[in-house]
């Protein structure tokens, strides 16, 4: 293989993730690993969060940041720029700002005349670049269940026709999983697939589009996870799939702010329960009281993350009463920006409780921490039955048919995974510790990268 990744190391990349951080991070991620490799990258994304990545950036002299300037589109609120300025039911306006940007990008493309687009969102980049010769991949930083249990040719989904629930309670012909599904009431939560998510396009459509055009689908997973779920996205849009690994950070690499490092100093190791639920869900205020209190009745220290709920100003103000001076020398809950990865590689920190993001997915995975997961969205929902069912490294919190939890249920998850006496917790804790040997292996994730540029090789030579 070094033959080959010799052969030509300075491909032009022009990277263009949807504007969120949960998308821009795994891109510039898999930037420093190419860039390691040679490659010379434009990343482009709002001004906005050229200060939020800056320090991600590990190969300043190879990868550029290019701000885009995000139209204003009615419907936003002034100065928004990323997923994380916004609720998440104005996605869609944040879509069309993204649409918009296309004049930007297609001047930059025609100016630097890169090897290499990568996208997600934006699905009219093949119809771009082509006429360029300029090679195009959508890369998908959710997992590969998300793709094909919705977003996939198999299910029919007319233009103009909304998609119902009976409909996306059964998985598409030829899905390769029986317990990485959606019951009940969840498929609820995928129904936003047939509304609009632009001008004139759904989600759905959009997506399927995005992959249909390009030269080639990448996605942010390995076989071990999700071999049969890859082959079956292949088989689908009969392109090549290439698969990146992971793609994380292999260590923390500041260090954890003292405020923070003095309070978990002050525990014993592997006694903390972290939450942390993400730079955009936000909660019914009842829906964080509730879980605030399960917190509290686990009897546990706890490091609480959110962002304040609906209708209130600040996390403090949502408090339950009385739960401060209960809960003061052991819980804290905080409404800013913590550092996850160097929480998380803490010794005092031993249950991870998270909403099964992909990136907290993998951030599980990696970490030494048992895992609690309250998934709210379809994908995260997915990524949960992955880890809770078929790798069984995980408790997913019981939920009602509405989706909402209680404290009991919240509390009895935590306690199941942290008591030492816990059949349950010692089955996740032994095939967790087997899956991180084999994510941190040596030769592990950079075989991925390799395997990931020859693709992308082999790509420019075919023609």
């Amino acid at each position: 293989m070094s033959d080959l990744i010799s052969k030509r190391s300075n491909f032009r990349i022009l990277m263009f993730p949807w504007f969120a951080v949960g998308h821009l991070t795994p891109f510039l991620h898999l930037s420093n690993k190419l860039a390691e490799k040679g490659c010379t990258i434009s990343f482009l994304l709002p001004n906005k969060a050229i200060k939020l990545l800056q320090h991600f950036n590990l190969y300043p002299d190879h990868i550029t940041f290019h701000p885009v300037k995000v139209p204003h589109v009615e419907g936003l609120p002034l100065g928004t720029e990323t997923a994380s300025d916004i609720p998440i039911y104005l996605t869609h306006f944040l879509c069309v700002a993204m649409d918009r940007t296309r004049d930007q990008v297609e001047k930059i493309m025609l100016d630097q005349k890169p090897d290499f687009v990568m996208y997600d969102m934006a699905y009219w980049i093949p119809e771009v670049a082509r006429p360029l010769g300029i090679k195009t991949i959508k890369y998908s930083v959710v997992s590969a269940a998300a793709i094909a249990i919705v977003l996939v040719p198999a299910r029919n989904v007319v233009e103009g026709k909304a998609i119902t629930a009976a409909e996306l309670s059964v998985p598409p012909t030829g899905y390769p999983s029986t317990s990485v599904v959606l019951r009940g009431h969840e498929v609820s939560s995928l129904l936003f697939v047939s509304q609009p998510y632009g001008e004139g396009i759904t989600f759905y459509e959009r997506a399927c589009t995005g992959m249909k055009g390009c030269d080639a689908i990448a996605i942010r997973s390995c076989y071990e996870l999700e071999e049969k779920l890859c082959d079956y996205i292949g088989r689908q849009y009969g392109k090549p799939v290439f698969l990146t690994g992971p793609v994380l950070p292999e260590s923390a690499r500041t260090p954890l702010e003292d405020r923070w490092a003095q309070w978990l100093n002050g525990f014993e190791a592997g006694s903390v329960v972290f939450c942390s639920f993400g730079s955009q869900l936000i909660l019914e205020k009842e829906q964080l009281q509730e879980l605030l209190l399960g917190f509290e009745s686990t009897g546990l220290p706890f490091l609480v993350v959110l962002k304040p709920p609906v209708g209130s100003s600040t996390i403090e103000e949502a408090l339950p009463e009385g739960f401060e001076e209960r809960v003061k020398g052991r819980g804290v809950v905080w409404g800013g920006w913590v550092q996850q990865l160097e929480i998380l590689d803490h010794p005092s920190i031993g249950c991870f409780v998270n909403i099964c993001g992909f990136g907290s997915m993998w951030e599980s995975l990696m970490s030494d921490c048992q895992i609690v997961l309250v998934p709210h969205l379809g994908d995260q929902i997915l990524n949960t039955r992955l880890m809770a069912e078929e790798l069984k490294v995980a408790v997913e919190v019981e939920r009602d048919e509405k989706g909402w939890f209680t404290k009991e249920n919240l509390s009895n998850a935590v306690k199941c995974v942290m008591d030492k006496d816990s059949e349950v917790g010692s089955m996740i804790k032994k095939n967790h510790t087997e899956w991180r040997k084999l994510l941190r292996s040596e030769g592990f994730m950079s075989s991925y990268i390799d395997k990931f540029f020859q693709n992308m090789q082999e790509l420019v030579d075919h023609k």
